[in-house]
């Protein structure tokens, strides 16, 4: 445990990825398997669910430490995270550390709280607090909770594992896909010289695009690229090998029972084929609004009336595997010419499921433009732009493929609520509801947190602070005085949100720090964004 603390220390303590993959580096080198698995298990973003309530944890921490409710709460505000809180409040012990294994304190000592008893999960909590040092109680906090995070993505973690096996790191990264438990045998698997892969379920790593940022005639001649719509769905990988079927978003959620109509679909592919492409609803050959996917996410067991109302197709751009060899390293026009040749010759059931879309043709780039206008009436968000001598990639590399999105639609917008983000933003309120003007009453519109810089994130933080009118839990009204101009994606109906709206992917733009509230917009314009819309 204390290394894996320590190790956390120094990802924590830097913002530089050479540095944070030495430190892993050098973690996983003397590590055990069964360590280094776990510890890739929590590193790559992957948790187990909460194995006890939060509020639990703040009482027993309460109690232990002596102090009332109202102490542990402005404690608890003071520092914006709770594990940290408990840790920084318990008693001091004599504890210099533990030197038992990840594994053991996962395994032995975390897991198996879930089927103990209240009593006896707070006995348990309260010696393992006694035996770990202030970092340790930190670190176990947030695992305990569900909530562990730390500034690595799993490429990161991919590089670091190759540094320590010698393996490439696609093949690192392919077998971090999927399913897996994180045992010893996993881990000495991982690093198996060997690069076949015995696991039939697996999917590649996702080849993803940047936003184009330069101009596109730097791109050069656009008879070298493809030009494919945009899809607003769910991006996601079917696989068929060995006579069975497996769908996979790029989530790495097994997704094939709440779609049963690609994978019965699926059964007319040739064994030994992935595809990749996106989730969409789909009905009378055209895509429908996002909302309507939202009605089947999250459902296991579909009902006949959902799947008639929202049929689904895999809309396939890309071809991974054929015939069992991997065909990633093949140039974007082949892969392209042998996915359409696949699909042209399916059974025409299978073909209304499993479809491709063409690639959109233009003899110039502004012709290209031109086209491109199209985006809003046809349900897509741009295009993507693919080198047609490109292979498929693993993670988000520049160069070959390119995200040219249409530019998000905006509103004026008075921010009403705020409350603390997360992580390091955990003692700062970073997330902020905003609202618009309907028969001058302020009628919330929209959450977001992104888009301000480091600097504004505190003016406002300090803002919120000064002019709080009321708490709700963690969340503060605050006096209506700032405006910022928001963006988001697409607009849809919405019976659950008072506006009647809702919107995809709101991002902060801009603070207006040069209009009054007076000046933003209206209730009435965002119903005429959604009728131009549709």
């Amino acid at each position: 445990m204390k290394n894996f603390s320590d190790l956390y220390i120094a990802l924590d303590q830097t913002n530089k990825t050479n540095e944070k993959v030495e430190a892993m580096v050098k973690y996983f080198q003397k590590a055990s398997a069964a360590d280094a698995a776990w510890a890739i298990y929590f590193l790559s973003g992957r948790k187990p669910r909460q194995i006890i309530p939060t509020a639990k944890l703040r009482m027993w921490a309460a109690e232990i430490s002596q102090i009332p409710d109202w102490l542990f709460e402005l404690s608890y505000d003071a520092v914006g995270d709770l594990g940290e809180t408990i840790a920084l409040l318990l008693p001091d012990t004599t504890a210099t550390g533990s030197e038992l294994p990840l594994a053991y304190w996962v395994e032995n000592r975390t897991v198996p709280l879930r089927g103990l008893d209240e009593s006896e999960q707070r006995e348990a909590v309260a010696q393992a607090w006694n035996e770990l040092d202030a970092n340790e109680r930190f670190i176990w906090n947030k695992l305990v909770t569900g909530s562990f995070r730390v500034g690595v993505s799993q490429l990161l973690v991919v590089r670091a594992l190759a540094q320590v096996s010698g393996i490439e790191k696609e093949i690192i990264a392919h077998r971090l896909m999927g399913s897996w438990s994180p045992n010893a045998d996993f881990y000495l698997n991982l690093l198996e010289a060997s690069s076949e892969d015995a696991d039939l379920s697996r999917p590649y790593p996702f080849h993803l695009a940047h936003q184009l940022d330069f101009s596109l005639e730097d791109l050069g001649d656009i008879k070298d690229w493809q030009a494919e719509w945009k899809w607003d769905g769910i991006r996601a990988q079917l696989i068929r090998r060995g006579g069975e079927s497996f769908l996979w978003s790029r989530g790495e959620d097994l997704v094939s029972e709440r779609f049963p109509e690609i994978t019965t679909a699926s059964f007319a592919l040739p064994d030994g084929t992935v595809l990749d492409g996106e989730i969409l609803p789909w009905k009378d050959d055209e895509v429908m609004a996002f909302a309507q996917l939202q009605r089947r996410i999250g459902r296991k067991d579909v009902g006949k009336k959902l799947l008639e109302e929202v049929p689904v197709v895999l809309l396939c751009y890309d071809l991974l595997e054929f015939g069992g060899e991997d065909f990633r390293q093949r140039e974007l026009k082949e892969r392209r010419a042998k996915l359409i040749e696949i699909l042209d010759g399916l059974p025409d059931e299978a073909r209304k499921t499993l479809i491709y879309y063409p690639a959109v043709e233009a003899k110039s780039w502004e012709e290209l433009s031109k086209i491109r206008d199209e985006s809003r009436s046809r349900r897509v968000e741009g295009f993507m732009l693919k080198r047609l001598a490109s292979p498929f990639r693993v993670g988000r590399p520049r160069g070959d493929w390119w995200k040219w999105k249409i530019d998000p639609l905006t509103i004026d917008a008075v921010m009403i609520y705020a409350q603390r983000g997360t992580g390091k933003r955990a003692s700062l309120y970073t997330d902020y509801t905003f609202a618009v003007w309907n028969n001058g009453e302020l009628v919330p519109f929209a959450k977001a947190y992104s888009g301000l810089t480091d600097k504004e994130i505190r003016k406002v933080d300090r803002f919120v602070r000064d002019n709080t009118l009321e708490t709700f839990g963690p969340v503060r009204s605050v006096t209506p005085k700032l405006v910022f101009e928001l963006g988001f994606e697409g607009i849809q109906k919405s019976s659950r949100h008072k506006s009647g709206v809702a919107v995809r992917f709101p991002r902060i733009l801009r603070w207006r720090d040069d209009k009054k509230i007076e000046d933003a917009d209206t209730l009435d314009a965002i119903h005429q964004m959604l009728e131009a819309e549709n």
